[in-house]
């Protein structure tokens, strides 16, 4: 999950209190207090806008019902998240509930001791259905999802029309075309945030998608080698894409979701015709919006097939994760993590988030049509995969996001990829 939001939360009501971003280190579980109140320290990514109001109406709604538990929320900046949290879980001073990347990530905080085995209801695990497993390690659950996460094309419809582009491109050959027809218009076709490494290395993930197997891709899970020829195609097809010119100016030095001039915003205030992205980015393009509205020509396809992959062409790339407790949270955090995914909170959720909720019962607010557009390639999708730097790990991720943008900059080549992230991976 890479949810992100600029500004530092308000303060709540109700008695539920709020750190704020600066004070990481004193964050840990506070538990069971002598006159029987418990404080719940909750770390996550959204630091403004309509997801910070979701967290400040849940925390409410919770203590409401529980008046003896106090949510105490800390929204950290999404490039911040990951290094912060290490940081509090390597010196003992974890929350009690924290934003969950999945993947090598989580697996790493489990052979590391760091993570609490969560034990749900019933209703739960029904809720939570399928997107349960890629959370669920040895028969363990260790994160409880709040939403499914395809991640897909958005495009602006307005600046499709403009160009004279009436479908949505479903192969890469049809993509260029439709670059080519963007560009003659005088429209930048893809907007990418290659400062923050990630959103460019996405592009890889996906073609990586579509040039390996399944089976070669979670076998590198375990192995954490990259030999198989896919992994060098995929740096091709970056680089042929690159030669279509498809990019703003400076995307090299663009952000991908801090202020109007990211790659996000780019999008927001049609600068930019696409990005490559996860379900989060309706949410962060419409707090970009001049209005700071959602964007009403939103629009969404799945990630185009090339020609002669190994990968499933309706495959796609999903993020997993959701929210971990650290070892020593109190059991009022595995009744917190219940609670939301009751179909009330699931529908506030997705509807703040304008994403897609894991429970079933609560999908009726799916109604953008992005979000529909998304729900139904998933539901159609014959597989899908985390994204690949949390699949497989931090150190071989950052190696494998380094080496894609070093390809973009001219500074490395496709083979330098599986190379870079193989060196990474010996290293441990």
């Amino acid at each position: 999950m890479r949810k992100s939001r600029g500004a530092a939360l308000v303060a709540l009501g109700l008695g539920v209190a709020l750190a704020t971003v600066g004070c990481a280190g004193n964050s840990g579980s506070t538990g069971k207090s002598s006159n029987g109140k418990v404080t719940l320290t909750l770390w996550e990514n959204a630091t403004d806008g309509d997801g910070a109001a979701y967290w400040k109406s849940a925390a409410e709604a919770f203590h409401k019902a529980h008046p003896n538990v106090t949510v105490k929320l800390q929204a950290i900046q999404n490039e911040d998240f990951d290094g912060k949290l290490q940081t509090a879980l390597n010196s003992n001073s974890a929350p009690d509930i924290f934003m969950q990347r999945g993947g090598g990530k989580m697996q790493a905080m489990i052979d590391a001791g760091y993570l609490q085995p969560i034990e749900l209801d019933d209703a739960t695990k029904t809720a939570a259905g399928a997107a349960l497993a890629s959370d669920t390690v040895d028969g363990k659950v260790y994160a409880v999802p709040t939403d499914t996460q395809p991640e897909g094309i958005y495009y602006s419809q307005d600046l499709f029309k403009q160009a004279g582009i009436t479908t949505t491109p479903t192969s890469m050959d049809e993509l260029n075309a439709d670059v080519a027809k963007l560009k003659a218009a005088g429209i930048t076709p893809i907007a990418v945030g290659a400062k923050d490494a990630w959103p460019a290395a996405h592009w890889y993930y996906n073609f990586a998608l579509r040039e390996c197997s399944q089976d070669t891709i979670n076998k590198v899970t375990k192995s954490l080698k990259f030999t198989d020829e896919c992994w060098t195609k995929a740096g091709d097809d970056v680089a042929d894409l690159l030669k279509t010119d498809p990019f703003q100016k400076g995307f090299l030095t663009t952000p991908g979701q801090t202020g109007a001039g990211s790659s996000a915003g780019l999008l927001a205030n049609h600068k930019a015709a696409m990005e490559l992205m996860g379900n989060w980015e309706p949410g962060v393009v419409g707090g970009l919006t001049p209005n700071k509205k959602p964007l009403p020509d939103l629009g969404w396809f799945p990630f185009p097939s090339v020609s002669g992959g190994k990968g499933d062409p309706s495959a796609l790339m999903a993020g997993g994760g959701g929210y971990s407790l650290s070892k020593n949270a109190p059991k009022e955090a595995t009744e917190f993590l219940e609670f939301l995914l009751t179909p009330e909170q699931q529908k506030a959720y997705a509807t703040a988030f304008q994403s897609i909720p894991v429970n079933k019962d609560a999908q009726s607010v799916v109604t953008q049509p992005y979000n529909v557009s998304s729900l139904q390639a998933f539901n159609k999708a014959a597989y899908t995969v985390n994204f690949l730097d949390t699949q497989y790990g931090q150190n071989v991720g950052n190696a494998l996001n380094t080496a894609v943008v070093n390809l973009l900059a001219g500074k490395g080549t496709a083979a330098d990829i599986p190379k870079d992230t193989n060196a990474a991976a010996a290293k441990g």
